[in-house]
């Protein structure tokens, strides 16, 4: 189905090459960015696109310009810290224009506001550096109002910098808390405040399009989104948990980029030429190719020169740790590889339990992510990386190490590959249906695992929080919906739509890239993007999933068998707090054979659990956690009076340590002195591992009140 509905986006894709927008509006104090033509005709194939097959069909008018307008407006300046109420004023006139700039292309409105912004911002800054001049009276009794959101945007100049000079004091009295030489704390605060100006000069007008895109998707629903392309090029990579380049992670310090990380095997690990802190100076392709000097680059820029396609030839000039500035640079000649992100990948660990003097054991197996290799999938490689297939690995080793049950955690797992929570759920069945999919003209198609083999037939649980969305919670309903599983934590996400990942370069072809270029004045310039595409990538909203029940997750989630109170607070996250959000709805069941019902064995899991839950110190320490998360949450200012703020900073010191040195002692642990950091690997998931202990429960109630028949 979603190769058909690519295929009709790719070919109904209405092509226009040159947009006529309305002439800029130039804003001295900001770098005056302005968009190009290739952002131009990317916007209005993306407004096209959404216009005729997003699933919601939405029709651009004045009422989507206000909320895109609204929503800009919010993503620029959310916290009221940097417009002027006059500048909101002289915005008013977009409100009702920007869905026909968006039909014709236009971004001039959008980026006449971002460069109102940025000058404010230069301004503000400028402002913060002079104040540094100044001497602070750290003892009286004046409040900092961090939080203003909910209050207007300041009415004047004078309003503004009376602000601006209170968050420079706050910024001063929190370095001077820590330590008392204010000369050495002010040049700390004037290199922080240059770094500030620095990255918003860097910015450029992709990030602008960027800003911009955002809120006119987000505004139709908040999973149809654009992403610019370094920004595609980070979505796959998370996606695939894969990426071709050197094998580093990277890091923008002053203004060099450096080499934070090195992944064990990779070319820049096998080079060994190069170390954690060395900095990159210069970057070339190919063996003759020209050096690069990257100096002062934003860390994006840098990194789309330095990736690329496996087997290509990358040249860095590395100035050493510690070397400097005018120290003659090495040279390190690699070839790119395909890297394999493992940290980033599913993992297993083995808890033990004892259930009446009998040892269980429960393996845990952690995803962070539903993710796949699409390119080495559909070039027909057998192994491509995939959840699905590092899963069933894992579960190969656990059952050889006579595992009683298993818990597959996927909290925090915002979801992914569709396929992937298909394949995935088929390792727990024999066969069925997994998911219903319907699409824009209300077809439903039934997706189904149709391997009848079975990789894990023992007890299993599935562990969820409030960030377990979209595959996460096909999964987890499936599971659910078959009684193969214990549905553990708390209500999920509530993310029910299905996106299409469009590389907009297969929709906008070659000859409209050369009319770009042509009238951009590009000539024949080639520019090295490493992996990166041309014009970005749109992920759409096409089709509403539901569980096999009939049940949408929309809205409403997987809600669990056994609830934990939820760290992640509810109203503040979730589907059900995005305004655009599509509604909960129900569709038929579909036919499908359940292999256990645990309705029987329910009562006395809660029974145990409540139990446990009654005489715990963790769970007691979890609730008050929650009900601080509350009370700060609430709080939206701060003293500017030292004396004040030191005894509260000193009072929440010693709150937080004794707290999580009665966690500790209460999982067995040992204390921690002030100042002592505690072990690298220490376990302090308290809900991890009760969620084994319910599994352990189960495994040990007697047959008589097990409903469920392992498959």
């Amino acid at each position: 189905m979603f190769k058909k509905v690519y295929l009709v986006l790719v070919l109904a894709a209405a092509l226009a090459c040159k947009a006529s927008p309305s002439k800029p509006v130039k804003v001295p104090g900001s770098n005056d960015l302005q968009p190009d033509e290739q952002q131009s005709v990317v916007c209005k194939q993306i407004a096209s696109m959404i216009s005729n097959y997003n699933y919601k069909k939405v029709d651009l008018n004045d009422s989507i310009s206000e909320v895109v307008f609204n929503r800009y407006i919010k993503l620029l300046d959310e916290n009221h810290s940097y417009f002027l109420a006059s500048d909101i004023k002289d915005f008013d006139k977009y409100k009702t224009v920007l869905d026909d700039d968006l039909k014709a292309g236009n971004l001039n409105d959008a980026f006449y506001i971002f460069n109102v912004f940025q000058k404010r911002y230069i301004e503000h800054v400028n402002y913060s550096l002079a104040q540094l001049n100044k001497n602070f009276d750290f003892n009286k009794t004046e409040t900092f109002v961090y939080d203003r959101d909910k209050l207007p945007w300041p009415a004047t100049q004078a309003d503004m910098d009376a602000m601006w000079s209170q968050r420079v004091k706050y910024d001063l009295l929190n370095l001077k808390l820590a330590n008392s030489d204010m000369a050495k704390n002010k040049e700390t605060l004037k290199k922080r405040y240059q770094s500030l100006l620095s990255q918003a000069n860097k910015l450029s007008n992709q990030d602008v399009f960027q800003y911009f895109m955002d809120a006119f998707t987000e505004a139709i629903d908040p999973h149809t989104n654009y992403f610019n392309p370094s920004n595609a090029a980070n979505f796959n990579i998370e996606m695939s948990r894969q990426l071709e380049g050197i094998g580093a992670s990277l890091a923008s310090e002053n203004e060099y980029v450096t080499i934070k990380t090195v992944v064990p095997g990779g070319p820049a690990d096998k080079s060994h030429q190069i170390n954690i802190d060395d900095r990159i100076v210069g970057v070339a392709q190919g063996k003759a190719g020209e050096f690069q000097n990257v100096v002062g680059w934003r860390i994006e820029n840098a990194i789309a020169l330095i990736r690329g396609t496996k087997g290509t030839v990358v040249k860095l000039e590395i100035l050493a740790a510690g070397a400097g500035a005018g120290s003659k640079p090495k040279i390190v000649e690699m070839v790119r590889e395909k890297i394999i992100l493992k940290d980033q990948s599913a993992k297993k660990e083995i808890r033990t339990y004892n259930s009446n003097g009998k040892t269980v054991k429960i393996g845990v197996i952690a995803i962070p992510a539903f993710y796949i290799d699409f390119n080495d999938y559909k070039a027909g490689n057998p192994n491509y990386k995939s959840t699905t297939h590092d899963v069933k690995l894992i579960l190969d080793t656990l059952k050889r190490e006579n595992v009683d049950g298993i818990v597959i955690d996927l909290r925090e797992n915002g979801g992914g590959s569709l396929m992937e929570a298909i394949e995935l759920t088929g390792l727990f069945i024999k066969t069925g249906p997994v998911v219903q999919v319907k699409d824009t003209k209300e077809q439903v198609e039934v997706d189904q695992d149709d391997d009848p083999g079975v990789a894990y037939a023992g007890p299993m649980g599935v562990l969820v929080d409030r960030f377990s969305a979209s595959a996460s919670e096909i999964f987890s309903g499936a599971i659910q919906d078959y009684g193969r599983g214990l549905i553990l934590g708390t209500q999920t996400y509530g993310k029910g739509s299905v996106q299409s990942a469009i590389d907009l370069d297969r929709v906008l072809g070659s000859p409209i890239r050369d009319k770009i270029s042509q009238l951009a004045g590009g000539g024949n310039k080639k520019v090295s993007t490493g992996s990166q595409n041309t014009y970005g990538q749109l992920n759409l909203t096409i089709a509403k999933f539901y569980r096999i029940s009939g049940n949408s997750t929309q809205h409403k989630g997987v809600s669990p068998d056994i609830s934990f109170p939820s760290l992640i607070p509810l109203d503040k996250y979730g589907e059900d707090t995005e305004p655009s959000a599509m509604p909960f709805d129900i569709i038929a069941k579909t036919t499908y054979t359940k292999t256990g019902d645990f309705t029987g064995v329910l009562p006395q899991l809660k029974k145990l659990h409540d139990q446990r839950m009654s005489t715990s110190d963790s769970y007691k320490y979890m609730l008050e956690d929650i009900a601080d998360f509350k009370k700060r949450d609430a709080e939206n200012s701060v003293t500017l009076n030292e004396g004040e703020l030191k005894k509260q900073r000193d009072a929440d010191e010693k709150k937080a340590l004794e707290r999580n040195n009665l966690r500790r002692v209460a999982l067995g642990l040992p204390a921690l002195k002030k100042g002592q950091t505690k072990p690298k690997d220490e376990d302090l998931d308290f809900v991890k591992r009760e969620a084994g202990q319910i599994m352990t429960d189960y495994i040990s109630l007697e047959p008589k009140l097990t409903s469920v028949t392992p498959q």
